[in-house]
């Protein structure tokens, strides 16, 4: 197997949008932008189940089937997030992590 300088096109900007959404989720205070960051590695990992599918299995649909599906559960997970950080809205009236500590009480 031959390796094709072009699959550098695709994973190094994947790469790159992993790292961003990996420091955002690690740096951010707020919520939403966590919940951003989360879907930057999400879609970072979409963009290589495409591209190791057709680098690998040229003929084959996996990598595209995989995609779907993690969009579909990413989907289902930020209208989670989005619920569960609207009730945190309405009781801390801030969605700050900091003031989640005082939800325990």
């Amino acid at each position: 197997m031959k390796f094709d300088l072009t699959i550098l096109m695709y994973i190094i900007p994947s790469v790159i949008m992993f790292c961003c959404g990996v420091y955002g989720f690690i740096t951010r205070k707020n919520m939403i932008a966590i919940l951003i960051s989360l879907e930057l590695m999400l879609n970072a990992v979409d963009i290589n189940f495409v591209v190791f599918n057709r680098y690998l299995f040229p003929g084959q649909m996996e990598g595209m089937m995989f995609s779907l599906f993690a969009i579909a559960i990413a989907a289902g997970e930020t209208a989670l997030a989005i619920a569960i950080v609207i009730n945190v809205y309405r009781v801390v009236k801030n969605v700050d992590i900091r003031e989640l500590t005082k939800m325990k009480f």
